[in-house]
This record gives structure tokens, C-alpha cells and sequence, in this order.
């Protein structure tokens, strides 16, 4: 397991960034008094995304880090298919089976995504490791904007992320968590090995200490 934060941009080779003059596509790490960091600043109208095991603290870490405006006052856009499907929850009858309306959900989740992308604001987005075309799409809209995409990876161990499907009271079958297993630990590898998800231009692998030490993802 890694001992905190650590970031790999596509800007970095052996010598360091290619060129200070350009615009720097990475994270800035804000450490506090004692030095772990307890703050990623990415600029302005990039998008972020949160990706790690089901029950890995996603959306909990999105909930607790990420504000409501960038450092110049502008909004900051955060869009989690969970919420989504809380909120039809909310308005269905509780003994209608989720299998039965998931498909719905997941439209709802999308058109909202789409128009998050198209306000231009900055963006943090729930990602499900499995679904790496979600995440070509984004780059691509991003690159049209002049924008880049980031990712923040959840390093959390199997067990950790079954207790935590647990405590929420909603789990995912063994099926689908033995391919977001895969799916998650070919990123985790390629991350320890300066490899960049396909289309992120940096990516930020966290373990849950230092997980839990973050304060904020913002922009400016």
C-alpha cells in the first residue's frame, strides 16, 4: 500500500516537466503544518475523476472535499450517479426492485453529466473503474474546451471496500466486484508505474489514510 499521496502528470518524464511556461495539467498538492496533504487545486474548468473499488469511499470523499465555488467564485459542478439514484429512490415506492428502473437511473445519470460537461464549470465525477469509456468521453470533451482530465484513484484494499458496501447497507454481486477488482488494480498498477490512464493528463493515488487526511479538491 503507498504511504500517502502521489502523483504522476503527463507533462513528467525522467527530467521533470517539458516546459514551466505551459500551462501545468496536474494537481497541486497543499500540504498542512505537519506535511501530509490535505489539499489537491486543479485550474479552472478541468474535470476530475474518483475511481476506485465500490465501497472504497468515493462518493464519501466527494461529499466531504469538494466545494461548492473555485477560488475565483465561480461554481464547481460534482456529479455522482449515487445521488442520482438516491433521489429516485426517494420518489419510487421502496418495494420496487432497483434492477428494474437501474436503466433509467443510469440515463438520468448521464443526460446530467452532459450537462455539467456543458456549463463549462469545473467537474468531479464519480467513476466506475469498469466503464473506461466514460472516462474517453470526458477527455474528448475536455480537449474541445482547451480543458484537461484528471483522476483521483482510491488505493483501498478488497476487504475494506466489501466492509464499506456493508455499512452503507448496498452491495454489488461478486461478479460485478471481481471486475471492478480487475479494472481497478490494472490502474493502481499502471499508476505505481508512472503509467497514465488512457486520456488523464494526471492521475493522484491515494490510499485511505491519506484519504482521509484530504480536506479539499478545488479549482483556480
Amino acid at each position: 500500500m503507498p504511504a500517502g499521496p502521489r502523483q504522476r502528470a503527463a507533462d513528467e518524464g525522467p527530467a521533470g516537466p517539458r516546459d514551466p511556461g505551459t500551462r501545468a495539467p496536474s494537481a497541486s498538492a497543499e500540504p498542512s503544518a505537519d506535511g501530509a496533504v490535505d489539499g489537491l487545486c486543479y485550474p479552472l474548468g478541468d474535470v476530475v475523476v474518483v475511481s476506485g473499488l465500490p465501497g472504497s469511499g468515493k462518493s464519501t470523499l466527494m461529499r466531504r472535499t469538494v466545494a461548492a465555488l473555485d477560488r475565483h467564485g465561480g461554481p464547481v459542478l460534482r456529479v455522482d450517479s449515487q445521488d442520482t439514484r438516491e433521489r429516485w429512490e426517494a420518489a419510487l415506492p421502496a418495494r420496487l426492485p432497483y434492477g428494474l428502473y437501474r436503466p433509467l437511473v443510469r440515463l438520468a445519470h448521464y443526460a446530467g453529466l452532459r450537462r455539467a460537461l456543458r456549463s463549462g464549470a469545473g467537474l468531479v465525477v464519480h467513476d466506475c473503474g469498469t466503464q473506461s469509456w466514460v472516462r474517453r468521453w470526458l477527455a474528448r470533451h475536455a480537449r474541445r474546451r482547451g480543458r484537461v482530465l484528471h483522476m483521483v484513484l482510491l488505493d483501498v484494499p478488497p476487504a475494506v471496500a466489501l466492509d464499506g458496501q456493508m455499512a452503507r447497507g448496498r452491495g454489488v454481486s461478486g461478479y460485478a466486484f471481481r471486475r471492478h477488482r480487475r479494472a481497478v488494480r490494472r490502474l493502481v498498477a499502471d499508476a505505481e508505474r508512472g503509467r497514465l490512464p488512457r486520456g488523464c493528463a494526471s492521475v493522484v493515488l491515494l490510499d485511505r489514510p491519506a484519504a482521509d487526511r484530504l480536506r479539499t479538491i478545488d479549482f483556480g
